[in-house]
């Protein structure tokens, strides 16, 4: 391999000979990716969890590696040179500076990882159980009922609302219609999540309301300024949370940057404060605020390795070690340090987890007491507490081994 600097970027252009390996799976080399110059590079996973929707071979303008970079992650992947090829390499901290300079990478880069964030999502829904991922707008119906079902009548009554909205010929309004009666009847204050937010402005959401709900179409994208808020989807009469958010993250870029139905929904994890920025504010900021772009492309790399380790949690069959495994997966994504044997709290209870891993919340509750038996884990305030990251190592790759031992023998 050879390298020359390029001093005007900041950027090294490296060559590698045929059949040489760039990236491996696993390694934490992950402080910079690859734009391709010249030649062919081959991107290949040891598991493969979901076909992919671009070829595994990369030419002159295609990039790899962007995933663990921007997640400060292992590599997810192993890139392999199948000519001689000439590199860019972009550090982590040089990405912002590479946005200034060619916003048409930084887009390229985004509509990719919304593309393929896309394709998880609905790989995930699948596999946890939902043989039809249909996105129009009558699956709202569907998350009515299960919010009602639930016992959470404003979720229930926005669903409702927004599917009388939508789909006024449905066979099933008169239901919807009846239902938000009763709610009336209640009391029960219903928001709108129909109304555009004014671009540029914060909104108050509380806590246990939807912000948009899967299946609508998408008007803005929202950051966070206070508060939390979780990404869920409903599958198979089951809520799986894809992501829980904090101050600084964005959501809802997708059907901004797709102009399709939204994959998922968005709900106020607790009471929240969101900046709302339209389509034609966000074409704005992706050539004057590189900071924000460079941000939305942390998460998004974030959400997209996290979406690959739920999507492999599901090729375990034990569930009690999914639930081992998806601990795992949250400590990892939070950065903590997995080589020392430490205390660890994590953001969220026992409820959270079972709907990470899509394990029913019948099945779940006794999984937990199984969980908390081993006396690894306990509960303080409501959150799950690590006693011993090096135990819950060992129990979490116990179950890896049963699950690969499995896959070999059939």
């Amino acid at each position: 391999m050879q390298s020359k600097d390029n001093r005007q970027t900041r950027l090294q252009m490296v060559r590698f000979n045929k059949g040489a390996y760039i990236t491996v799976e696993g390694k934490s080399d992950n402080d910079h990716f690859y734009i391709i110059r010249e030649g062919r590079v081959q991107i290949n996973k040891s598991t493969e969890v979901v076909q992919e929707e671009s070829s595994n071979i990369l030419g002159p303008g295609d990039f790899f590696g962007v995933i663990s970079a921007m997640a400060s992650q292992r590599r997810i992947e192993t890139a392999r040179s199948l000519t001689e090829c000439t590199l860019i390499v972009v550090p982590r901290e040089e990405y912002s500076r590479l946005i200034v300079q060619n916003t048409r990478i930084a887009m390229k880069i985004i509509e990719s990882f919304s593309r393929r964030m896309r394709l998880l999502d609905t790989a995930l829904t699948k596999i946890e159980g939902k043989a039809d991922t249909d996105s129009s707008p009558t699956g709202i119906f569907e998350i009515a009922g299960y919010y009602m079902k639930h016992n959470k009548p404003v979720l229930a009554g926005q669903a409702y609302s927004e599917f009388v909205r939508l789909c006024p010929n449905d066979p099933n309004v008169e239901r919807a219609k009846k239902e938000l009666a009763e709610l009336a009847e209640q009391n029960i204050t219903i928001p709108d999540v129909f109304v555009p937010r004014r671009d540029g402005f914060t909104h108050q959401f509380l806590h246990d309301t939807a912000i948009f709900l899967e299946h609508m179409k998408g008007q803005e994208l929202f950051i966070i300024q206070s508060g939390s808020v979780k990404i869920t989807k409903i599958s198979n009469g089951n809520e799986i949370m894809l992501a829980l958010l904090r101050p600084g993250d964005i959501f809802g870029e997708m059907a901004l940057l797709e102009e399709k139905p939204r994959s998922a929904s968005a709900i106020a994890f607790e009471d929240s404060v969101l900046l709302s920025v339209n389509k034609a504010n966000f074409e704005r900021i992706v050539h004057t605020q590189s900071q924000i772009i460079s941000r939305l492309t942390t998460l998004l790399a974030e959400r997209i390795w996290v979406l690959y380790r739920q999507l492999a949690n599901t090729t375990i069959l034990n569930k009690l070690g999914r639930l081992y495994d998806a601990i795992i997966v949250q400590l990892e994504r939070s950065h903590v340090d997995m080589n020392q044997d430490v205390a660890h709290t994590l953001t969220f209870g026992p409820k959270e987890l079972i709907s990470w891993t899509g394990i029913s919340q019948t099945d779940g509750s006794h999984l937990i007491q199984e969980l908390l038996n081993d006396r690894t884990i306990t509960i303080s305030d409501g959150k799950l507490h690590i006693l011993s990251i090096e135990e819950l190592k060992k129990q979490a790759q116990y179950y890896r081994k049963i699950a690969t031992r499995k896959a070999e023998n059939r």
